[in-house]
């Protein structure tokens, strides 16, 4: 009988990364991180900011990101009562991540169509 290797558990790392793409995982939500952070902050400046998304998907994520506490809602009473979405300082934690990705997924490309 063969011996038995030792396997190294891999969920320490899988899980709470499985957590962060849980967040921020999908088409539409980090364009809209994005989007607010760099000052977008109605609802059809954000739309217009991001090709292709509907006001209806929008506004699912634009609440789930509020869950998550990276995005604020604002009602400012008057008339008409305006709604603002601003950027919560937790949300900045994720800029050197977007950035990473950013840079990887770059140097990706180039490695696929340029042949390095």
């Amino acid at each position: 009988m063969a011996a038995k290797t030792k396997c190294h558990p891999c969920l320490d790392t899988v899980k709470p990364v499985r957590d962060a793409l849980d967040v921020i995982n999908g088409k539409w939500k980090l364009p809209i991180i994005i989007s607010v952070g760099i000052g977008n902050e109605r609802f059809t400046d954000i739309q217009e900011s991001i090709p292709g998304i509907t006001p209806k998907v929008l506004a699912k994520e634009l609440k789930e990101l509020e869950q998550h506490k990276l995005i604020r809602r604002i009602i400012t009473d008057g008339y008409p009562v305006k709604v603002t979405y601003k950027s919560e300082p937790y949300a900045d934690t994720l800029g050197p991540i977007i950035y990473a990705l950013k840079d990887w997924g770059l140097t990706h490309r180039r490695k696929m169509f340029n042949k390095e």
